[in-house]
């Protein structure tokens, strides 16, 4: 190559550009991670992250749980173990899913690494490029993110304050198998929506079952927040009335620690032996040291008062959030009421961007997520997602207190210039998981 001409290799910032697989092509990093590397200083209050809090956790019994492991059983512990998951565990999680109504066999489960890797192993497992996954409006960024990486085209349908709307899912189906696509499934988080908060209604959950049913669609249900309920006793689930069209997610993130990274599908036979080959495939088996050591702590702790302890916890910040909204936002912002979970999805009001207003919320100390980060098609722009789960009750007041402010800084500069173009601001990319 002549000295006059600069060798490419040498210019690119990267060598293999040529070389990924096209599925890469959705793998791209957040436009607002930098954002949030100011965010998570102590000084501003993020209402953004999704991170449980695990004040409350009774760390003593818990490293006497992972003490004791390492003493009597640290040889399995710390070896390889079986791709389906430890089998006392699976046990456990049958007795656990039960207070849903869910009545499985201890080999209808698969230990996954957190219920993250159950969505991308069913979607592994079912889709391939150009199949269609319908879900909910908004949706949990992590599993667009999975479905984006496998090349799915994602079809949203509406939800309302009980949840998704069956008529849209009917419309969906019945549109999608009109243009010849193929649909592999529903994904649905019917409880304590992650962003919106909802939950699907008794009636409406009979209702989904039966269009799924009759139109032969597989449903995806994908349940971290079922037990963290504020008023009563949990929703049955759906995976309770229906076994075989049903897989059930479940995980150990939101009512134990995600530190350990333990979850679980519960799928139909034929479909389970497709996850445990698919699980080999990817991490060889799920990590033996924590599902001994979460086995461990249900066996020692009283595990059900810890979590009534933390719906007890976050029932407070929620109602500390809610009272906040209520007390400091201008009129023509709306937003859900959650009855467990954690997390608010605000609208705001008409003509206001939640993405371009994003750098203005950060610099008055106050972080949120906007909400086209929930969905696949660049809509959510009216919207943000607030979560109340990790600050104090006090923290979550001043933290509204500052969004509120900065909202009402934006309707006045819409007064004076005007609303921006429609589409203005849609192009960032989802937050990366320290958000979800």
């Amino acid at each position: 190559m002549s000295a006059d001409v600069p060798d490419v290799r040498q210019t690119r910032l990267d060598n293999y550009v040529e070389a990924y697989a096209a599925r890469t092509k959705g793998m791209t990093a957040s436009e607002i991670r930098a954002l949030f590397s100011v965010a998570s200083r102590p000084e501003v209050v993020s209402l953004a992250g999704g991170m449980p809090n695990i004040g409350g956790l009774p760390l003593d019994v818990v490293g006497g749980a992972v003490r004791d492991l390492v003493i009597d059983n640290g040889a399995t512990a710390m070896q390889y173990g079986s791709g389906q998951g430890d089998p006392a565990l699976r046990d456990q999680i049958c007795d656990i899913m039960r207070l849903e109504g869910i009545e499985a066999h201890p080999d209808d489960v698969v230990v996954t690494v957190g219920s993250q890797q159950a969505v991308d192993l069913v979607t592994r497992v079912f889709c391939d490029p150009g199949d269609v996954v319908i879900c909910e409006a908004p949706s949990y960024v992590g599993a667009l993110g999975v479905f984006r990486a496998y090349q799915c085209e994602v079809v949203h349908i509406a939800m309302d304050d009980d949840g998704v709307v069956p008529e849209a899912l009917e419309q969906a189906i019945a549109s999608v198998r009109a243009a010849g696509k193929r649909i592999k499934f529903f994904y649905t988080i019917p409880n304590f929506h992650n962003p919106a908060g909802v939950s699907l209604s008794d009636e409406r959950r009979s209702r989904v079952l039966e269009i799924c049913q009759r139109a032969n669609l597989l449903v995806l249900e994908d349940n971290p927040y079922g037990l963290l309920g504020f008023e009563g006793e949990p929703q049955r689930a759906l995976r309770a009335d229906d076994r075989e069209g049903v897989i059930y997610l479940g995980s150990f993130s939101k009512t134990f620690a995600p530190g350990f990274r333990v979850g679980w599908a519960v799928a139909p036979h034929a479909v389970r032996e497709k996850l445990v080959l698919a699980q080999e495939s990817a991490t060889l088996c799920p990590p033996t040291f924590s599902q001994l050591a979460i086995s461990s702590y249900l066996v020692r702790h009283d595990w059900m008062g810890q979590v009534k302890q933390f719906r007890e916890m976050y029932r407070e910040r929620r109602d500390a959030m809610l009272a906040a909204l209520t007390e400091k936002m201008p009129a023509a912002t709306t937003w859900t009421r959650p009855r467990g979970g954690f997390y608010v999805w605000l609208t705001l009001p008409e003509g206001l961007d939640a993405k371009s207003m994003l750098p203005r919320a950060v610099t008055a100390r106050v972080a949120y997520v906007p909400g086209t980060a929930f969905f696949a098609d660049g809509f959510g722009s009216q919207c943000m997602r607030l979560s109340y789960c990790h600050p104090t009750p006090e923290r979550i007041t001043e933290g509204v207190g500052r969004l509120a402010a900065v909202i009402n800084e934006e309707l006045e500069l819409r007064e004076t210039f005007g609303p921006l173009p429609p589409g203005a601001g849609r192009d960032y990319d989802a937050p990366g998981p320290e958000l979800s």
